[in-house]
């Protein structure tokens, strides 16, 4: 093998590795955020999280930012209105919900929805991966939803508003990535996010006269770990590896969510909720199909 092909392979394995630890990263915010939440009102807690988030990444996104023509400081902000509306479900479906793997499983859905809303809202052409992984998807939030007749909970109608949001959000910010810094896109969006929240959050919540110890423990581990740290590695190994390669390992983060979950919580999920996050994780593999050949295969 010639000295740029061996090159070409040691890059896509530091991105591989580096991809692998940007879904733990993500897992491990799950539990950071849930830990948060025994103190924190929903709401808040994400405005705080996403605004220091958000500045920090700034500060080595600054050259990218002031190079920004208006028209993308437009660009950008419309996707990080969208984010924020997006991560205000989430949060809520997380002050909701009774086993945080479910709601990963959930949440990744909006991996699958993002060919069908494009193809419904875009008329972009589907691969044809879409129609055998959208019968699996349903199949799967059925059996997470189906107890005793159609009975879906709080969190998991949280979680699954949040995953069609996001799904608009991966789509625009395609579009908006293709021209932008994506380190300064992300500084941006996880500001706005922040600042959508605090909007809520002051019509719909009340805030605690003090901050404990634990909540600034918990908020400065979501900060600086589950998303400062996350967006930096992540932003790093994508500039590495193709956005589909990066798909396809991204796929881990709800397995690694229902994992930690299970030593952090003791979380234990019935059969009909395991088959249920099963069907979900075959849907996302059949939807990156070609990928994930392309990947074993290499």
């Amino acid at each position: 093998m010639s000295s740029p092909a061996v090159a070409h392979q040691a890059q896509l394995l530091r991105a591989d590795l580096i991809l692998l630890l940007v879904t733990v990263l993500a897992a491990v915010s799950w539990m950071f955020s849930k830990e948060a939440l025994a103190e924190f009102p929903p709401l808040l807690f994400m405005a705080c999280r996403f605004t220091l988030a958000g500045l920090i990444l700034a500060i080595p996104g600054r050259r990218a930012l002031r190079r920004l023509k208006a028209e993308e400081w437009r660009a950008s902000a419309k996707v990080g209105v969208l984010f924020g509306v997006a991560m205000s479900f989430w949060i809520m479906g997380l002050f909701n919900a009774h086993t945080l793997g479910e709601g990963a499983f959930i949440t990744s859905l909006a991996v699958v929805l993002v060919p069908l809303l494009s193809w419904l809202i875009f008329r972009e052409p589907p691969a044809r991966a879409m129609f055998l992984a959208l019968p699996l998807a349903i199949g799967g939030l059925a059996l997470l939803s189906l107890r005793q007749g159609f009975n879906p909970d709080p969190g998991q109608i949280f979680f699954f508003i949040s995953a069609l949001l996001l799904s608009l959000t991966f789509i625009l910010n395609g579009r908006a990535a293709a021209r932008i810094s994506a380190l300064a896109l992300s500084a941006i969006q996880l500001v706005l996010v922040g600042i959508v929240a605090f909007s809520a959050s002051v019509v719909l919540e009340s805030w605690p006269a003090t901050f404990t110890p634990t909540m600034w423990l918990w908020l400065w581990l979501s900060v600086i770990v589950g998303t400062a740290a996350r967006f930096l590695l992540q932003t790093y190994a994508q500039g590495l590896a193709s956005p589909s390669h990066a798909a396809v390992i991204m796929i881990l983060e709800p397995v690694w969510t229902a994992v930690f979950a299970a030593f952090w919580f003791d979380e234990r999920m019935a059969i009909a909720q395991i088959a249920g996050c099963g069907l979900i994780l075959l849907a996302l593999l059949v939807n990156r199909w070609s990928v994930v050949k392309d990947w074993f295969r290499r």
